[in-house]
């Protein structure tokens, strides 16, 4: 695992019902240092069932880019500000990339 300072860069996923709840679910992940950058991607269908009954619904995947020591935060807020009852929140750790990028990333935990 690459580790920069300390720091373990990891991506956490979750999608929203729509582009406007992914926005301002992103911008206040930036602005509270949370995340270091976040993609917000087209539209997907995505297919499950819930309670018992299957659901197919339209969702905006996201991909959030930070490190390990932001995701306790990082999750707290996604459960305080997104509308699902059962969000999906997935962490992945980054196995390895670009040095310069991922360190990039870890400046995040220098804002704290």
């Amino acid at each position: 695992m690459p580790s920069l300072s300390g720091s373990t860069a990891i991506l956490v996923l979750t999608n929203l019902p729509d582009t406007s709840s992914a926005e301002k679910l992103a911008e206040f992940l930036i602005a509270e240092d949370l995340a270091a950058c976040i993609n917000i991607h087209a539209p997907c269908i995505s297919m499950y069932k819930w309670q018992g009954k299957f659901e197919k619904a339209s969702e905006i995947p996201m991909t959030i880019k930070t490190t390990q020591g932001h995701y306790a935060a990082l999750q707290a807020t996604i459960l305080k500000h997104h509308p699902y009852e059962l969000p999906e929140i997935i962490c992945v750790t980054i196995a390895d990339g670009l040095p310069a990028y991922l360190s990039w990333i870890s400046e995040i935990d220098q804002k704290h």
